[in-house]
């Protein structure tokens, strides 16, 4: 909180205002625990402490039910599902709030439009070129981004506070710092209103799709049966889609802040002028692909955090895969900003998108090939009381629990590394070079594309990957196929790292062969291990036979 408060900003009463915050919160949820204990007291303001808590609790939900989690009392007894509850909340609570630190506080850091490089014309080198150039848009993208950065550190510090998660007051602290992330995304993205309104209005088109589709398609089941049976199967559905949107929410907002090629670090005769994007100026088109497509990934993933926090909306949310067309959305919007902002060319534009048409053909044959064994073998006898299908079924789980986390690791870094590529951006238009392109590209183009081509396989084939394994319904992939999709991923992983880290090709090969030391390692350590078993083997049928 110090960092932040003294490197976000540069004026005495702003550095006031971020410290100020934390004690406002704390106001904040103490008055909301001690009105509703007031109101149980006979004292001289009972009657008016009652008249709030009553309108509070007769609007619940309108109000506040939107927002909050809930639970629905199974076989369990009260003490169980209480416990159960708390640890759901607790760790949801915790996810998010570790979610908004981390970007806020690089954010706050770092903020869109970059830092002036000197002093002069009226400024100081260090400040924030936006705080000059548009500077009530700079505050509010300052206040907001401070607000859910104070507000998530005293959520973190007060997460193990039983009676605070009961009456759900920190969920309501997370979801204010949700939209406080959708109004600080869409003051620093943009320069003009217009895109700030439409990247507003994006959130307002997710969640009204989703609760459209809600209405029309689940409503008329009986939603408490399916929650008393399925309640465990959504809420492991909601974690997945939970660790989905966190990625897409994490990536985005970075991105969208600090777009790929940086800002224009002063005004000039070209017409450049300072804190706008250097790629919004050299390639208008291919930067408003990228911006439209981040936004709208961006939108997507935190109306899916706020919609996932609440079980009402959640459950049938899930059972329409309502939220599943939303996370797919997400994804592909990742897929169209990387094709975008990673490169300048068209040729390497088509090249990216050729992968994902690639990728999906591999699985497709994958599949084919699956399915035509599976024919020819006939089908087969279920025994033991459904035991085979019980341990198939546990088998998918952890296979799927494994690939999934594995496909998020590669999306994560590939995107960041792809649209701030190794040796930086010009940042000028002279010496025959423009101005937020890659230096490397220039400078060793054969390096340049190896790990381009790299990364771009590895993110795409990571994106497909994890949009393949959600549990469609009617839609069972062979998920033991999607093996070489991943180690297709860590090639790319390892190709990308070892062309980008380094400017010389006999480190890049040492780099790749590392890997053979470790295997070997591996495969000593488990040639070890089986022998001892064997030998552990030999001795116990010895002293079976001498017995």
């Amino acid at each position: 909180m110090g960092a932040y408060a003294a490197g976000s900003c540069r004026e005495a009463d702003a550095t006031i205002y971020v410290v100020c915050l934390a004690g406002a919160v704390l106001a904040s949820i103490f008055l909301q625990v001690a009105i509703p204990r007031a109101t149980k007291k006979k004292c001289w303001g009972h009657n008016l402490l009652k008249l709030i808590h009553d309108l509070f609790s007769t609007n619940k939900y309108v109000i506040t039910y939107i927002f909050v989690n809930s639970s629905f009392l199974g076989k369990e007894s009260a003490a169980q599902q209480d416990n159960k509850l708390l640890e759901k909340n607790r760790s949801l609570v915790m996810l998010l709030a570790t979610l908004v630190v981390s970007i806020t506080y690089a954010a706050g850091l770092d903020p869109p439009g970059g830092l002036w490089p000197d002093d002069r014309d009226g400024h100081k080198g260090g400040d924030p070129v936006l705080l000059a150039t548009h500077p009530t848009r700079y505050k509010v993208f300052f206040y907001s981004n401070s607000v859910a950065f104070v507000t998530s550190l005293v959520v973190i510090v007060m997460v193990q506070s039983t009676l605070l998660l009961q009456h759900h007051i920190l969920h309501a602290a997370m979801i204010l710092d949700l939209f406080g992330l959708i109004t600080a995304y869409a003051a620093g993205s943009g320069r003009d209103f217009t895109t700030s309104i439409y990247v507003v209005a994006l959130a307002g088109v997710v969640l009204v799709y989703v609760v459209i589709h809600i209405v029309f398609f689940t409503l008329e089941d009986n939603m408490d049966q399916v929650h008393q049976r399925d309640a465990d199967k959504l809420d492991k559905r909601r974690d997945m889609l939970l660790l989905l949107a966190i990625l897409a929410a994490t990536l985005t907002y970075q991105a969208g802040l600090t777009p790929p090629g940086g800002f224009w670090s002063a005004d000039d005769k070209f017409g450049h002028r300072a804190g706008f994007p250097v790629f919004l100026d050299n390639y208008p088109r291919r930067y408003s692909a990228f911006f439209y497509c981040n936004a709208a990934s961006f939108m997507a993933s935190v109306t899916l955090i706020v919609l996932l926090v609440n079980p009402t909306l959640y459950k049938p949310g899930i059972r329409c895969y309502a939220l599943y067309v939303c996370t797919v959305v997400s994804m592909f919007g990742l897929m169209g900003a990387y094709a975008a902002g990673s490169s300048r060319h068209l040729r390497t534009s088509i090249y990216v998108f050729t992968l994902v048409a690639a990728v999906f053909a591999f699985l497709t044959i994958q599949v084919v090939i699956f399915l035509m064994q599976n024919h020819r073998r006939g089908p087969t006898v279920n025994v033991s009381s459904g035991k085979v299908a019980s341990d198939t079924g546990t088998e998918e789980k952890n296979l799927r629990e494994y690939l999934m986390p594995i496909g998020v690791l590669a999306a994560s870094v590939t995107y960041q590394t792809g649209l701030k590529p190794p040796g930086g951006l010009w940042q000028d238009n002279n010496n025959g070079h423009t101005a937020g392109n890659s230096i490397l590209h220039d400078t060793d183009r054969g390096r340049y594309r190896a790990f381009f081509y790299s990364n771009s396989t590895s993110f795409m084939a990571s994106i497909v990957v994890i949009v393949l394994l959600l549990p469609w319904k009617g839609l069972h992939l062979p998920l033991g196929r999607m093996y070489a999709a991943i180690l297709l991923d860590m090639l790319g992983l390892l190709v990308a790292y070892a062309a980008g880290s380094t400017r010389e090709w006999e480190t890049s090969s040492l780099v790749i062969a590392l890997v053979v030391p470790v295997l070997a390692y591996i495969a000593a350590y488990a040639a070890v291990f089986l022998f001892r078993n064997k030998c552990q083997c030999g001795k116990g049928r010895a002293n079976e036979d001498s017995a």
